[in-house]
């Protein structure tokens, strides 16, 4: 696999390098086509906000369509990644009065800090600042400008999500190159996947029991920012509620950006900044088993044992491939108190959360609806993509009547043995659920 994946790297990277000399042979780094500011949705607190942006020449990719053909997405995919950025930019950042001068870097990137002059009002979430190119400046041509967005959690939130990407909200299939490379390069926002159910969950997250609590949702990912153009419309089309996507990373199209290792590593730095700048509030963690994520929450849960409420881990996998890991993070969650659920679908994610008062049951149905929706026949470009509907397993739970019974049921090989039910009922693993409850809550 990491042989396909170097093969795929390299085959990328003379892509990119093509492109180069043919630009330079059409008259230089500049000039070809115009240049913009692309401003990310950024985050804060009503004492500082943050943004991020890239200064780019214009690639003329246009919003995707249902109509576009595999050949549309690959000219496409081809451009968002042979994309030019313009290094040592100056870009001129407005909010309120203030400004900030900024240059980016060798990659075209930029970040803001603004300090408003007084606190920000509490009843608005997304903040406004307004971005202008400073320089290069072309001699006649119309000021270059952008407005990026910066959300700011409301001080009536009940609690944060923190949530990946790919293969937890939107199908990827990270575990398998090939087809992740059919996937991206060969769809659209229009052919991309949700898992069924999941816009009508994190709506009710972000909505909470209250119905109006208007929780923050952060998404992180370890892809290309490249990509932010295609999240943003697959977000929009299926109505899942926006929030900052953090720090992907700049792949560009070179052998070791596309093969490299450090999706941990980042991954638990970004989770644990956001953690500690919304110190108040308590977090809800959403991920996948085909990765790292088990891993990088069993951290996070020793590093913040009582500010994860639960995690939700979606199981994309037949069976487990890192049994160890999440029975790690199993114990780790029963000594905080908390609650972990692997799941292959949304809906055992969400009775739990209801029970649990973090939403409101009357958005069940709409969820359940949603999901039966969802699982409609795939198309015929989905087809080709590699989409197919799976049965359902079983659901067991792993829950004892203390802590400690409990601990001890994960450490016996409870887990194992639910996946292995499962895996003798339907080509699915089962939904497994590991209740771990506090002294306090078993006394009640």
């Amino acid at each position: 696999m990491a042989r396909l994946g170097q093969i795929a790297a390299q085959f990328a990277s003379n892509i990119d390098r093509y492109f180069d000399a043919a630009q330079r042979r059409l008259g230089g780094r500049f000039g070809v086509r115009p240049i913009r500011i692309v401003a990310y949705r950024g985050y804060g607190t009503r004492e500082a906000l943050y943004l991020k942006g890239r200064v780019l020449e214009d690639n003329g990719i246009r919003p995707a369509s249902e109509n576009d053909t595999l050949w549309d997405n690959l000219v496409n995919m081809i451009k968002r990644f042979t994309s030019r950025e313009v290094p040592g930019a100056r870009v001129l950042a407005r909010f309120d009065g203030l400004e900030r001068e900024v240059t980016a870097d060798r990659e075209g990137f930029f970040e803001v800090w603004i300090e408003p002059h007084r606190p920000l009002p509490a009843d608005v979430l997304w903040h406004r600042i307004g971005l202008e190119l400073l320089a290069p400046r072309f001699a006649g041509g119309a000021p270059v400008r952008a407005t990026g967005e910066v959300y700011v959690p409301p001080p009536g939130a009940q609690y944060g999500v923190i949530s990946d990407i790919d293969d937890t909200v939107i199908r990827t299939s990270a575990t398998d190159w090939l087809r992740m490379m059919r996937i991206v390069f060969l769809g659209n926002a229009h052919t991309r996947l949700p898992f069924e159910g999941v816009a009508a969950f994190y709506r009710a997250l972000h909505a909470g029991v209250s119905g109006a609590a208007r929780n923050p949702l952060l998404y992180v990912s370890s892809s290309a920012w490249n990509l932010y153009d295609v999240l943003c419309e697959f977000f929009q089309l299926h109505a899942i509620p926006i929030g900052p996507v953090l720090f992907l990373r700049d792949w560009g199209l070179t052998v070791d950006r596309l093969v490299s290792s450090g999706h941990r590593s980042h991954k638990l730095k970004t989770i644990r900044k956001m953690l500690d700048l919304y110190a108040d509030l308590s977090f809800i963690l959403i991920g996948d088993s085909g990765q790292e994520d088990p891993e990088i929450y069993y951290e996070l849960i020793g590093l913040y044992p009582k500010r994860i409420l639960a995690v939700y881990i979606r199981n994309v996998s037949r069976g487990l491939k890192r049994p160890e890991a999440i029975r790690a993070l199993a114990e780790k969650v029963v000594a905080a108190g908390s609650t972990l659920i692997l799941a292959d679908n949304t809906v055992p994610l969400a009775e739990h959360a209801a029970a649990q008062g973090w939403i409101s049951p009357a958005a069940l149905p709409e969820i359940r609806f949603e999901k039966k929706a969802d699982e409609a026949a795939p198309t015929p470009i989905e087809q080709v993509l590699g989409e197919a509907k799976k049965a359902e397993g079983p659901t067991v739970v792993v829950e004892g009547p203390t802590p400690a019974v409990t601990e001890s049921a994960v450490e016996s090989g409870a887990i194992e043995k639910a996946l292995e039910v499962g895996d003798s009922k339907t080509e699915k693993p089962p939904t497994v659920i590991v209740e771990g409850k506090d002294e306090a809550q078993v006394e009640k």
